[in-house]
C-alpha cells in the first residue's frame, strides 16, 4: 500500500501528516517562520521519512495535478499569486516549493477550488479564491469523514465547510461528493487576522493593495490587538472591551452569513462542518452551531491525527488516492484529477493580461 506525506503551509503553522496503509506514521507541527527559514532541514526531514511514494506539497491557490519537479516558474507565480519580491502573504513558501522541486522527493502540487470543473462556470466569474489548495484538502478530509460516519460512499456526501484558520475563513460547498462553490479567505468572511472579502470602495480607498494587506483587518485588528503578537483563540472568546465585543459579533456573524449563502449551492446539505484553529474554541463552536441549527446540524471536524492540523490530514488522504490507496473512491468523488485552467481564468473586471504582468509574467 502507498506510504505518503500531507503538507498544509498555514500562516501560523506548517504541518505534516504521514499515512500507511490507513496508519499515521508521522504527525508534527512546525512553526510557519521556522519552517521557512530552512528548506534545507525540512526537505531533510521528507527525505528520512522515506521511501515514499506521494507527498502532496504546498501548493497556494493551487495547479491542476503537477509534479513539482516539472512545474515551471509560471506555474510557481499562478499558485503563489505573488511577483518576485512581493513582501507580505507567507513569505518564503515559494522558497520552499522550489526546494521541493530539486529534491527529487516525488512531490505533488494540487487544485484549489477554482480549478476543479465541478464547480460551474458562472461561480467562477471574477473569482481567484474561492479557496486555496489546502482548504480543498480539508473538505476532503469532511468528506471521508462523513462518509465514514454515515456509511455512506463519498460521492454521496453533502455538506458546507466552514474552516476558521489561524489568519482567514472559508467556506466550502459539497454535493454529491464534488466541491461545488466555495469562498476563500481573502474573499470570504472576516477572519482572525484578515478582513476576508474588501468592500470595493475600501480597496479604491487604500489605493494600492497589496499582499500584506490581505492578511490584516481581521478580527483581531478590530479588537485592538497587537496582530504582530500571538494571540491565543481562546482569549478571542472572552471579549472583555466594547471593541473586543465588536470583533466577536462581526467575526460569527460574518462566517454564518457565508456558510449560508454558501449552502445555496447545496441542495440540503446534511451539515455544516466546523475546522480549523478558531473552531477548536468551544465557545465559538456553541455561537455558531446555534445560529447555523435552523438551517442544519454542525459537525466538529475530528480528524484522525492527534498533531497535524485538519489540512494535513486532508492532503495526505488525497495523496494516498492519487498513488492508489485505499482512499482512491474519494479522490475519484471530488473528481480531483479532472482539475484544470489557472487561477486568473475567469477574470473580466481585470483583464487576464493585466493579472498576468502583475505577477511578472509576460
Amino acid at each position: 500500500m502507498p506510504r505518503v506525506i500531507g503538507i498544509d503551509p498555514g500562516t501560523v503553522s506548517i504541518d505534516l501528516c504521514g499515512l500507511e496503509d490507513g496508519t499515521v506514521f508521522l504527525d508534527r507541527s512546525f512553526p510557519t517562520a521556522a519552517a521557512l527559514a530552512d528548506p534545507g532541514a525540512f526537505v531533510a526531514l521528507l527525505t528520512d521519512a522515506g521511501p515514499l511514494d506521494l507527498i502532496a506539497g504546498p501548493s497556494g491557490y493551487g495547479l491542476p495535478l503537477v509534479r513539482a519537479r516539472e512545474a515551471t516558474e509560471e506555474d510557481l507565480r499562478l499558485a503563489f499569486l505573488a511577483a518576485e519580491g512581493e513582501a507580505g502573504g507567507i513569505g518564503g513558501l515559494r522558497a520552499l516549493a522550489r526546494a521541493l522541486a530539486r529534491s527529487g522527493l516525488p512531490v505533488v502540487l494540487t487544485p484549489g477550488v477554482i480549478h476543479l470543473t465541478s464547480v460551474p462556470e458562472h461561480r467562477k466569474v471574477n473569482r481567484v479564491d474561492m479557496g486555496t489548495a489546502d482548504k480543498v484538502c480539508v473538505a476532503a478530509l469532511a468528506i471521508a469523514e462523513q462518509a465514514e460516519r454515515t456509511t455512506r460512499p463519498p460521492d454521496q456526501v453533502s455538506l458546507v465547510l466552514l474552516e476558521l484558520g489561524g489568519a482567514f475563513t472559508a467556506v466550502i460547498a459539497v454535493a454529491g461528493g464534488k466541491i461545488v462553490d466555495g469562498a476563500g479567505g481573502s474573499a470570504g468572511p472576516l477572519g482572525f487576522r484578515a478582513a476576508g472579502a474588501l468592500d470595493g470602495e475600501v480597496a479604491y480607498l487604500a489605493g494600492v493593495v497589496s499582499k500584506a494587506m490581505l492578511f490584516t483587518g481581521g478580527a483581531a485588528s478590530v479588537a485592538g490587538w497587537d496582530t504582530a503578537a500571538v494571540v491565543a483563540p481562546e482569549r478571542f472568546a472572552r471579549p472583555a472591551a466594547p471593541r473586543e465585543r465588536v470583533a466577536w459579533d462581526a467575526f460569527i456573524e460574518s462566517a454564518v452569513k457565508f456558510a449560508t449563502a454558501i449552502a445555496l449551492s447545496v441542495p440540503s446539505p446534511r451539515e455544516f462542518v466546523l475546522s480549523g484553529r478558531l473552531a477548536q474554541v468551544e465557545a465559538v463552536q456553541q455561537a455558531i452551531r446555534q445560529r447555523l441549527g435552523v438551517v442544519a446540524p454542525t459537525h466538529s471536524l475530528d480528524g484522525f491525527a492527534s498533531v497535524a492540523k485538519q489540512g494535513a490530514q486532508g492532503a495526505a488522504l488525497v495523496a494516498d488516492g492519487l498513488a492508489g490507496g485505499r482512499h482512491r473512491a474519494l479522490v475519484e468523488a471530488m473528481a480531483i484529477r479532472a482539475a484544470r485552467g489557472t487561477a486568473l481564468d475567469h477574470l473580466y473586471v481585470v483583464p487576464r493580461e493585466a493579472a498576468r504582468r502583475r505577477l511578472g509574467l509576460g
